[in-house]
């Protein structure tokens, strides 16, 4: 699994500082993708190493590590998840795909998960008619958010 590039972001993770890593090789191709660059496999291996090498570079001014793509290999975002949570941070997700939010495994992996494929015609989290979900971990049950990233 390869970084694309990566960012500090204020809005992807409301009330998180959040270091977001653009995962490329995204399996999904929806139509209309905002980042359709992030089809074709490219950038640099994510390592753990590299991980931990850019948590370092912005500690302690992150909260948060969120995952932008990674369905490609869901097994190693959550051992990069469970990294995360060892070095004090939080972990977020951003799939493309649909995610059964009672399975346990979530809840113990991510603070925060997106989840649903971006369908055109529905728009994404800011729009009233998206079919994308955006859910906080709170204990170990799941709290829909996705209404925070629309304007009041």
């Amino acid at each position: 699994m390869k970084v694309a590039s990566f960012e500090i972001v204020f809005q992807e993770v409301p009330g998180e500082v959040t270091l977001a890593l653009n995962i490329s090789g995204c399996p999904n191709h929806c139509k209309g993708c905002h980042s359709p660059h992030l089809w074709n496999e490219t950038g640099e291996e994510l390592t753990v190493e590299l991980m931990d090498a850019l948590i370092a570079r912005y500690a302690p001014g992150i909260t948060c590590v969120c995952f932008m793509g990674g369905d490609q290999d869901e097994a190693y975002v959550a051992a990069l998840a469970e990294h995360v949570h060892h070095q004090g941070l939080k972990a977020a997700w951003y799939t493309g795909r649909n995610k059964d939010m009672t399975n346990p495994k979530l809840a113990v992996l991510f603070d925060y998960i997106k989840t649903g494929p971006y369908i055109e015609a529905c728009g994404g989290l800011k729009s009233p008619n998206t079919n994308q979900r955006f859910y906080r971990r709170e204990a170990e049950h799941w709290v829909d958010q996705t209404a925070l990233f629309r304007k009041k």
